[in-house]
């Protein structure tokens, strides 16, 4: 059993692939809105999914503002409203942007299905591991860096 469970484990996308996915997925159905006659609902969907996408604590977000289990459930939410505006007959939402709206709830429900949405732990290295050589090749070049600093603000403040 515990085997099973690891196998799934490493068979779920990593956040960041379903973050960019939601970001493509939110940008195709507004591509997708402004060239049909009736743009409001689709634009307004694939809005809503870029918006979801970019407030998330996630390496693509832009705000940061939610974390990535809140925002399991609000992919719910985002689906279950561009599904019911998608479906419900009395918005003026042509065939095709219908069309469009099911198949990316689809899509997104499927990413969800198999997404990690645990927060990612600290990254420790192990004691006694050896440095990397680029981890190495970064934080010198981040040193002369600093060191640069300090020498213009001491050259600069007399």
């Amino acid at each position: 059993m515990v085997a099973d469970d690891k196998r799934i484990d490493k068979a779920q996308r990593p956040f960041w692939l379903h973050q960019g996915a939601e970001y493509v997925l939110g940008l195709m159905l507004v591509a997708g809105g402004v060239q049909n006659p009736e743009p409001f609902f689709p634009v307004l969907a694939g809005g809503l999914i870029v918006v979801n996408a970019a407030i998330v604590t996630g390496p693509l977000g832009a705000w940061r503002a939610v974390g990535r289990p809140l925002h399991r459930w609000l992919d719910v939410g985002v689906m279950a409203a561009i599904a019911l505006a998608a479906v419900l007959p009395f918005l003026e939402i042509d065939n095709a942007s219908r069309l469009m709206m099911l198949g990316v709830v689809a899509v997104m429900a499927l990413m969800w299905a198999t997404t990690n949405f645990r927060n990612p732990g600290p990254r420790v290295r192990p004691a006694g591991a050896p440095v990397d050589r680029s981890e190495s090749i970064g934080r010198a070049a981040g040193r002369l860096v600093n060191q640069g600093r300090a020498f213009a603000r001491k050259r600069r403040d007399g």
